[in-house]
């Protein structure tokens, strides 16, 4: 069963449940007030019939007082003596007790009763004198008219009910097929991308509704573009990757080869496989490390490290990797223990550092600075490269991500992947990485942003 027949019959039930006790209570509120009207209308003709009455003083009634009484033409009216016997009857067809219970009563009673020609109402009023009681008047109204009235409204009604849920439905399919149109659409578009693959493909909004629904779709839009986005870089990546992989793989394959013509070992041909060799390990360890990230098992050991010394030996690393080929800069360095883990950290400030060397021209510099304040310490890495575009600055932590527009690509570029994995230390950490161009001369800066322990006592 579809979700809009379902939404259908719903409203049409509540609204039917909603009649139904509405017709209920009018059906029985006019009953109420015609039975209470009857009720009224025989206390009244009983008060004028008995204030007519004449009793002499053997406590006998003078029924001829009311010969002349004119009253409502359906009213039945009997007179019983003391005797029980009837004295008066209008009209004279009724001879039998109109409420045989209510002869005996010592006080006004009202009873519905059923005589032969239907349901009456009938009123048993006591006549008294002075010595007591003498008599009883009894007085009935037919309940046919109010049984015509009920009928005739149960029938209205229940004719009324009827339209009213059915004209209700009708106007819930349509308002909910309106409003369920733009949820079809997204099937129809999410199927039509599932079968064929086509991430490019979006919902019109040309008709956006301001509510729910428009802001779903504007939801799956952006969805789609962030899909495509991630989709389109992660083929990027493939294709880097291949490439990345073939190259070094190449070139081991051509030393090889060459060491086999030659049928000697080449000291030249085993460095260049060694550095290749070097190349994919780094690679391999990279995609390991970007795995485990995404996947959240990334282990981290926290304890109470020296942030200083970390960094003064990433330096180091590099200065040696680097073959002399920039400037290693230290501006200032405080001493600083934070809680972190130093395998990951400096797995960290290594990326950012060889990110800053690879990026920087020959004698050019990169400038390494660690301060701390009250609560957090702060390092800023700074180059003198050509800086990042600023249409990549908002990606350049996301994973597989290279913005080499500006920057030349070598063969020692990184594979897309160590600014994203230093992103994620650095907020497992609970710290902050951010990147800027140098506003007065080329280079980028990178800060790294950790927070200090707790001071104890």
């Amino acid at each position: 069963m579809s979700l809009r027949l379902r939404l259908t019959i719903f409203y049409s039930l509540v609204l039917g449940g909603v009649l139904l006790i509405f017709g209920s209570m009018v059906y029985g509120l006019v009953g109420v007030a015609l039975m209470d009207q009857i009720d009224q209308t025989l206390i009244q003709s009983a008060n004028q019939i008995v204030s007519q009455l004449k009793v002499n003083s053997f406590g006998q009634i003078n029924s001829r007082t009311i010969i002349e009484f004119n009253t409502n033409e359906s009213l039945i009216y009997q007179i019983w003596g003391q005797d029980r016997k009837l004295q008066f009857s209008r009209p004279i067809s009724f001879t039998t007790p109109l409420d045989e219970s209510g002869k005996a009563a010592r006080e006004p009673i009202l009873q519905t009763v059923q005589l032969d020609n239907g349901d009456y109402r009938v009123l048993s009023v006591p006549i008294v004198s002075a010595r007591g009681s003498v008599g009883q008047v009894q007085l009935a109204l037919s309940l046919s008219m109010i049984d015509v009235v009920r009928q005739t409204l149960a029938f209205l009604l229940v004719i009324l009910a009827l339209l009213s849920v059915s004209l209700a439905g009708l106007a819930a399919w349509v308002i909910t097929g309106q409003i369920l149109d733009p949820i079809m659409v997204i099937t129809r578009v999410a199927t039509q991308i599932a079968k064929a693959d086509d991430l490019q493909r979006r919902i019109p909004i040309s008709r956006l509704p301001r509510d729910e629904v428009g802001k779903l779709i504007y939801a799956f839009n952006n969805t789609l573009s962030r899909l495509e986005s991630e989709f389109n870089s992660q083929r990027r990546f493939m294709a880097d990757i291949s490439h990345d992989l073939r190259t070094p793989l190449t070139v081991i394959k051509g030393n090889v080869g060459l060491m086999r013509r030659m049928n000697a070992v080449d000291e030249e041909s085993l460095t260049s496989i060694e550095s290749e060799v070097d190349r994919l390990v780094r690679l391999v360890s990279d995609l390991l490390l970007h795995f485990q990230v995404e996947s959240g098992n990334l282990p981290m050991h926290l304890s109470l490290i020296s942030l200083d010394s970390i960094i003064l030996e990433v330096i180091q690393q590099i200065h040696v990797l680097s073959d002399q080929k920039v400037k290693l800069i230290v501006k200032e360095i405080d001493e600083v223990e934070i809680l972190g883990d130093a395998d990951r950290l400096k797995r960290v400030f290594f990326n950012l550092l060889d990110n800053a060397v690879q990026y920087t021209p020959r004698d050019g510099e990169v400038r390494i600075s660690l301060r701390k304040n009250e609560f957090e310490t702060e390092v800023e890495i700074e180059d003198t490269g050509p800086g990042i575009p600023k249409e990549d600055l908002k990606h350049i932590f996301r994973r597989f991500y290279r913005g080499e527009k500006s920057r030349k690509r070598s063969k020692d570029t990184g594979f897309g992947l160590g600014l994203s994995i230093a992103y994620y230390i650095v907020h497992a950490h609970n710290g902050v990485i951010s990147v800027q161009n140098k506003h007065h001369e080329s280079g980028a800066v990178f800060t790294v942003k950790l927070p200090l322990p707790p001071r104890s006592g």
